[in-house]
């Protein structure tokens, strides 16, 4: 049973969303000179002007960047990118879009390095819900926590678990002296060397596209999923309908990282799935419940699909998504293999590292404003 200052915690936090929206946010006004698409006009008369036009191959600014600089609106609201494997084996897109919230609160991370000879991808999404807090925080120290994990490249599966635990008591403990419960999901998928490890915890998603089948390598954790809500009750929780399915009335997933006041039941435990990548392997999608909601796991493959860069395939899932009626922010990565590169790419953004102990991460710089929903 949620305490009476708790729900009137949420009570506040709520309030934020009914504060009012100036205009639905456009893809438009962005710094770059980019070709559009024709907007298409809502019934208050307010546009979305999507963009069509890629920007892949532009090499990184500064040396710790990974990937090329993002096409960013002025106030951050939208933001697309990509990358390219030394090698040309790899490469991935992003694309984030703020929607029709009046703030946004999806992070993304895209790191990779060598460790010991071996290439080590890292993407993630993760979604913030009550406030951004919980979403940057692990943008910022998730990957970097796990890559210094002694048996990261060992016992991967484990390190994973652990890592995801232990930032989740480490973002706590950081907010123990603020008055807010912010939360977030997280769906990783780490690629070592041609073995694949998708982690999840919340309802972000990843699917993977084998010979032409899109496999869910996560399985979102709702309230009444049979055995998130036996767990929940035996802790001594209740799950209960709010409009939906609800952890104590309140939270509409049953694990997230952050979440104190429902801790006891809302765990960051993540269900870690293993996938050997070889070629019947086609793309990756990984992707906020803002484009899950209204796109399947068979339209996302197909949609993406049908472009042949991975950063189109991200703004081409996130337009739809949006022209579907996500009412949500909308973030998404698409990581595309090369099976038979022809040349390797002028642009080599990794430094490569000897040794674990010697990992120097490589990431995009990325800010979002921190508004509640």
């Amino acid at each position: 049973m949620i305490c009476s200052s708790y729900l009137r915690t949420v009570i506040l936090q709520a309030g934020h969303i009914g504060k009012p929206v100036e205009g639905l946010v456009q893809f438009a006004n962005l710094k770059i000179s980019l070709k559009t698409i024709p907007t298409v006009t809502f019934s208050s008369d307010q546009k979305f002007s999507t963009i069509r036009k890629i920007m892949m191959g532009a090499g990184a600014t500064g040396s710790r960047n990974l990937i090329a600089m993002p096409e960013r609106d002025g106030d951050g609201s939208y933001a697309s990118g990509g990358w390219k494997s030394e090698d040309g084996q790899l490469s991935c897109g992003y694309s984030s879009f703020r929607g029709k919230r009046p703030s946004m609160e999806d992070f993304y991370d895209i790191k990779t390095c060598k460790i010991d000879g071996r290439t080590v991808c890292l993407f993630g999404i993760f979604d913030g819900h009550g406030g951004s807090r919980a979403a940057q925080y692990l943008k910022e120290n998730l990957f970097k926590n796990l890559m210094k994990h002694p048996e990261f490249m060992t016992n991967t599966k484990v390190a994973i678990s652990e890592t995801y635990q232990q930032t989740d008591k480490d973002f706590l403990e950081s907010e123990k002296d603020n008055f807010r419960d912010d939360g977030s999901t997280a769906s990783t998928a780490v690629l070592v060397g041609n073995h694949l490890y998708v982690a999840n915890v919340g309802d972000s998603r990843t699917v993977i596209s084998m010979e032409g089948k899109a496999l869910p390598l996560s399985d979102d954790h709702k309230p009444n999923r049979s055995d998130e809500r036996m767990r929940i009750e035996s802790a001594g929780g209740v799950v209960m309908w709010a409009g939906t399915w609800r952890v104590g009335g309140v939270l509409a997933m049953s694990r997230a990282f952050g979440n104190r006041m429902l801790k006891q039941f809302v765990v960051a435990e993540p269900e870690i799935q293993e996938q050997e990548l070889d070629e019947a392997f086609e793309l990756l999608v990984l992707a906020s419940d803002g484009l899950w909601d209204v796109v399947p796991n068979e339209d996302a493959v197909s949609i993406a699909q049908t472009e042949d860069e991975p950063e189109a395939a991200a703004k081409k899932l996130t337009e739809t998504a949006f022209t579907r009626g996500s009412c949500d922010n909308i973030t998404c990565i698409v990581v595309k293999p090369n099976h038979n590169p022809a040349t390797k790419p002028e642009c080599q953004n990794v430094t490569e590292t000897k040794t674990q102990s010697q990992i120097e991460i490589k990431g995009e710089a990325q800010s979002k404003t921190e508004n509640q929903k």
